[in-house]
């Protein structure tokens, strides 16, 4: 029960809305635009526009779906950036690949110990 009053109890922060806008190529390329607006709707000017991209990237074990913010003052910036933003997004999840794979093979698991009793390696 306490979980549904803590549920009751959520409010919407009026003070930091935004309205969502999507735009697309239909091939690769997705924008999401967030407007900032005051609570009545109305255009906020004094908080800037937000800007994401989606793509999907192919790997071997599949589509990979990538998110990345765009740093863009506008909707046409923002498409002049995709590109960009994708290389460095893809740089990134590359970087990421890479060290959990150094991560996980620097790791000796001893048969039928608890996983607290992992031996790193140097």
């Amino acid at each position: 029960m306490d979980d549904m009053t803590k549920l009751s109890e959520l409010k919407v922060d009026q003070k930091n809305l935004y309205r969502e806008e999507v735009y697309t190529d239909l091939k690769f390329a997705t924008i999401r635009q967030l407007t900032p607006v005051l609570a009545d709707g109305q255009k906020d000017d004094r908080r800037p526009t937000l800007f994401f991209g989606q793509t999907q990237m192919m790997t071997p074990a599949g589509s990979l779906p990538l998110q990345f913010e765009i740093e863009a003052k506008n909707l046409k910036q923002a498409m002049e950036k995709f590109p960009e933003a994708v290389e460095g997004a893809v740089a990134e999840f590359v970087e990421a690949a890479k060290e959990a794979q150094r991560q996980s093979e620097s790791r000796i698991v001893v048969p039928g110990a608890a996983p607290a009793n992992k031996i790193m390696m140097p």
